[in-house]
């Protein structure tokens, strides 16, 4: 069975979706349907309605869908980045089976650590509040982040420890040492 044969929705799709886009240039119309369904890319839609009709309806339609496409335009952007850095990552990771073992292993570790982190915050924030002891000074504090501060912790975080394994792999000569190893263990 091909990679791309396997996945719940192309059992049960039976690949008819293959026949339909037959080059990258056809993704664009079903990334936008997809865009159109984030919370994010609607409320700056709600917010170019919102301006238009507090203008007293003076403001230009132009005006009122620069919003929506300055959004998409930056999410392209990063997007594309994000892209191209993660492509070069797999494309390190997939030259070599030790490689590609370590890079899941730090990624996944790495994911967890997040997500622990998010939810273990998120769960205090509900429990406070359920409690009733959010304006108490311990909990205070955790009630009181801003998201965007544990959006940068968690870039931050991609980045020491993606910064950090690659010093490893290269200073503790990983491939080296088990290559080694390797060699040794199939010439017994």
């Amino acid at each position: 069975m091909y990679e791309s044969e396997r996945g719940l929705l192309n059992r049960v799709f039976k690949s008819r979706y293959n026949r339909f886009i037959n080059h990258s240039r056809q993704l664009y119309p079903v990334g936008l349907l997809f865009g159109l369904g984030f919370d994010t890319a609607t409320q700056v839609g709600v917010i170019g309605i919102s301006a238009g009709a507090a203008s007293g309806g003076a403001l230009p339609p132009l005006a009122i869908i620069s919003l929506p496409l300055i959004f998409a335009a930056g999410m392209s952007l990063w997007d594309t980045l994000d892209g191209a850095l993660m492509c070069r990552a797999y494309g390190w990771a997939f030259s070599h089976p030790l490689r590609k073992i370590y890079y899941n292993l730090s990624t996944t570790s790495l994911s967890i650590f997040v997500a622990f982190v998010v939810g273990t915050i998120e769960l205090i924030v509900v429990l406070t509040d359920k409690l009733g002891v959010a304006d108490r000074q311990p909990w205070a504090l955790l009630t009181g982040l801003d998201l965007n501060t544990i959006g940068y912790f968690v870039v931050g975080t991609f980045l020491i420890t993606w910064l950090g394994s690659m010093a490893y792999w290269r200073l503790a000569k990983i491939e080296q040492r088990y290559r080694t190893t390797a060699t040794a263990d199939s010439k017994l």
